[in-house]
């Protein structure tokens, strides 16, 4: 029990960590706050990732506050947020259904979502290409675009049993139709909006701003305090249905709430980050090779990961091509599609 350490929420939930599992999660989140820090500082003005710190803290020059807090911290935030959702999403899908091919973009939920944010761009426009509604809408919009995919997919999927690459197949096919909807909505819709559909697509957080942040901060963080207090039930998932409901356990309103649990963050990510692939198949298969399959850790693990990734493939997509952007999308895609290719090579199920 030495490698092991307890650590309780409240008086009635507690889990057992692996003392290593918590090493390499600090090790991750010190990896995360460098990343943040260099994204911060770099840009047309480099500021040293040192005077990022003291601007942070209120001890920075005037300049250094107008550049990192007015055009470069909201989308960093955003990008964080985004990439935590889509990772522990990711998470609790191959956990809930013992699939490691499963993710929000694989299974079509990230398409689903995508459609609905624009779906609600070309509802809610008038001619001056403004917003009818109130923006506080849009990551419910897209919240219900995701379960109602996601749903569908598991229902389609069923037939006297969930086989994982049925799953799969039917949730590459559902994706493939909710991309053909959002192209659709495209043509269809005002031409101003095409350019801004484009980029949900893509996946980027070009233009992100404080008023994006103040929404997606308090959806994100109290989802996903939910998935790691969730981490018992995700581990008992995974043991099987039949030691699940030996063990005591509804099964089915377990695997409904976590279902809602994993779209909800979907939406939320896909609403201000747009498609970004392939981040909730990666993340969490990177976290189990670190922290192993316990989810007390996978969770953490997952998430500090994934906000690795995108902020990474912001930084890259903002300086590598300079003065052109490029959508962090591209980046996690380039790098996500071939890693799906070996997974399902490698996997039992293909």
């Amino acid at each position: 029990m030495k490698k092991y350490a307890s650590l309780r929420v409240g008086k009635s939930i507690s889990f057992l960590v692996d003392k290593k599992a918590i090493t390499i999660s600090l090790i991750l989140l010190a990896v995360s706050v460098v990343i943040f820090l260099v994204s911060a500082g770099s840009g047309e003005m480099y500021i040293s990732p040192l005077e990022v710190a003291k601007t942070l803290f209120g001890n920075g020059s005037a300049m250094n506050e107008i550049v990192i807090y007015t055009f470069r911290l909201p989308r960093i935030l955003v990008a964080l947020l985004a990439g935590m959702s889509l990772a522990v999403a990711g998470a609790i899908l191959q956990g809930m259904i013992r699939n490691p091919l499963a993710s929000p973009d694989v299974l079509g939920i990230t398409g689903g979502s995508a459609a609905a944010v624009v779906t609600f761009l070309t509802l809610f426009s008038d001619k001056n290409n403004s917003l009818t509604i109130s923006i506080h809408w849009l990551p419910l919009g897209a919240f219900v675009g995701a379960t109602v995919t996601a749903l569908l997919v598991y229902m389609l999927a069923w037939k006297n049993g969930m086989a994982p690459l049925r799953l799969v197949l039917i949730g590459i096919a559902i994706s493939a139709l909710m991309q053909a909807l959002t192209m659709l909505l495209m043509i269809t819709g005002p031409i101003y909006r095409a350019s801004q559909a484009n980029v949900w697509i893509t996946g980027s957080v070009y233009g992100a701003s404080w008023k994006h942040v103040t929404l997606l901060a308090p959806w994100a963080l109290i989802l996903l305090a939910a998935s790691w207090l969730s981490a018992r039930k995700m581990n008992i998932q995974e043991l099987g249905d039949e030691l699940a409901i030996g063990a005591g356990v509804s099964l089915q309103k377990q695997r409904f709430f976590l279902l809602l649990l994993s779209t909800a963050l979907t939406g939320g990510a896909v609403a201000f980050a747009g498609g970004i692939g392939f981040v909730g198949l990666m993340a969490p298969h990177m976290a189990r090779r670190l922290v192993g399959s316990s989810f007390g850790a996978l969770i953490p693990a997952s998430a500090l990961l994934g906000a690795i990734l995108v902020m990474a493939a912001d930084l890259a997509g903002r300086m590598l091509f300079a003065p052109m952007e490029i959508p962090a999308g591209v980046f996690t895609a380039a790098v996500g599609a071939p890693y799906f290719i070996y997974l399902l090579y490698k996997s039992r199920y293909a």
